[in-house]
């Protein structure tokens, strides 16, 4: 007896098959045309994909567009300031209820692992102990990651080092930085230094905002991977953005790509900001700062979409739909081939779980039951489409159904309806 079925699906491999949950686990994959359940969820023909997940957040900023005012430049810096003005009138409870808000948002979408920068560059603190009560409050359907981020510098800010440490002790789980704000080249690798050293000694993960810059000298991954090894932290360090990569002469990036891969960092690009807020001091030819994805991809380092923002000081779009974030990543990247589609599709589902060190994630039997079906034959049509989600399944419990979106039709001798699904002959 299973609590839910989910019946009749194809699996992002092209397997069909049902799925049996009981509790808040996978139990059985095949055939469960006998099997009994409390409950049932048609799924046939439909694709059903583990769980989106984004490892690249602001939630302590997003939904705030438009406060206290918008950034009409459109530059990072602009809203790094915007950002401090910010901090100086909102309230913990404004950011408990934006973040609530939010989290709904992912849940309808089915991205239910999420990791979550928080500024420390507060005394107040009111960012950390706000996402500490909203990943509480979310625990049972939503994991949510947060990383200490220094967000005007570790060292520049004059507290920034004592908050971080503080934000750690409350329980914040991963280690942040940003060594290409601090105000020298050398105090952005004494950074990454002592923060790797911080993450090592508490056994934590590190996620850095690493070279999100248009200058071709900004080069802190090179001491990030270098750190990392020396450390022993292969596997548990992030290295986010890397658009400086975008303008490196081709023969250093030739040497600083192995040393990437022999560290085992994981690698976050954010496209839909990057593509937004970098090279906004060009004319033409004008650079769209998208790091190296699928060269990076060809060295077997694991990279991930990240989603970044959503309607704050630094971009005025966003859904919380990780498949607008791989839709933008695979145009930017020139990533249209139907196996680097594919690797799309999983660099926002199995590549971010590997960066987040998800436990128990994935389609198999003694999984964690959470899933989501889409209107989509297969990950590329649910990347052409950004497919609606039919259902969402967490911990074993439906949490968000989704009607199918397709028209009603009045032409003459035409359908009566129409749904844009298609599936092309790729052979």
């Amino acid at each position: 007896m299973f609590d839910l079925i989910v019946k009749g699906g194809t699996l992002p491999d092209g397997q069909v098959a049902d799925i049996g949950i009981v509790g808040d686990k996978i139990t059985a994959i095949g055939s469960l045309d006998s099997a009994q359940a409390g409950q049932a969820f048609d799924a046939s023909g439909d694709l059903v994909s583990p769980p989106f997940v984004d490892p690249h957040f602001h939630m302590d900023a997003t939904l705030s567009y438009g406060l206290p005012r918008i950034n009409t430049s459109g530059t990072l810096l602009e809203g790094i300031g915007l950002w401090g003005e910010l901090k100086q009138v909102m309230t913990q409870d404004d950011i408990i209820a934006r973040a609530l808000t939010y989290c709904d948002w992912a849940a309808s979408m089915g991205l239910l692992a999420i990791r979550s920068h928080v500024d420390t560059c507060d005394d107040r603190l009111l960012g950390v102990e706000a996402l500490l009560e909203v990943r509480e409050q979310v625990k049972d359907y939503i994991d949510l990651q947060l990383v200490a981020f220094p967000q005007d510098g570790f060292y520049r800010d004059p507290t920034a080092r004592e908050n971080t440490i503080r934000a750690l002790d409350m329980g914040v789980d991963v280690v942040g930085g940003i060594p290409h704000f601090e105000r020298t080249m050398s105090d952005g690798a004494a950074s990454v230094k002592e923060l790797c050293e911080i993450a090592a000694a508490r056994g934590l993960q590190v996620d850095m905002h690493c070279d999100e810059s248009d200058d071709p000298h900004s080069r802190h991954i090179e001491t990030l991977a270098f750190e990392t090894q020396r450390l022993g932290l292969n596997g548990r360090v992030a290295g986010s953005h890397l658009t400086s990569m975008h303008s490196m002469d081709n023969y250093y990036v030739s040497k600083l790509l192995p040393l990437i891969a022999e560290a085992e960092i994981n690698v976050i690009p954010n496209p839909l900001i990057n593509i937004v807020l970098q090279g906004r001091h060009d004319t033409f030819p004008k650079r769209r700062g998208l790091t190296r994805v699928k060269e990076m991809l060809a060295m077997g380092i694991n990279v991930g979409w990240g989603q970044d923002c959503v309607l704050d000081p630094w971009y005025s779009l966003g859904t919380a739909d990780m498949l607008d974030v791989a839709f933008m990543g695979l145009h930017v990247a020139q990533m249209t081939s139907p196996a680097d589609m594919r690797t799309c599709f999983d660099m926002v589902t199995v590549n971010n779980a590997k960066t987040m060190g998800l436990k128990d994630y994935g389609l198999h039997v003694g999984a964690k039951a959470s899933l989501v079906v889409l209107d989509a034959n297969d990950p590329i049509e649910a990347l052409r489409l950004r497919a609606t989600r039919l259902c969402v399944v967490s911990n074993g419990r439906i949490v968000s159904q989704t009607p199918r979106a397709d028209a009603t039709l009045s032409l003459p001798e035409r359908p009566k309806s129409s749904r844009r699904r298609h599936a092309p002959n790729t052979a």
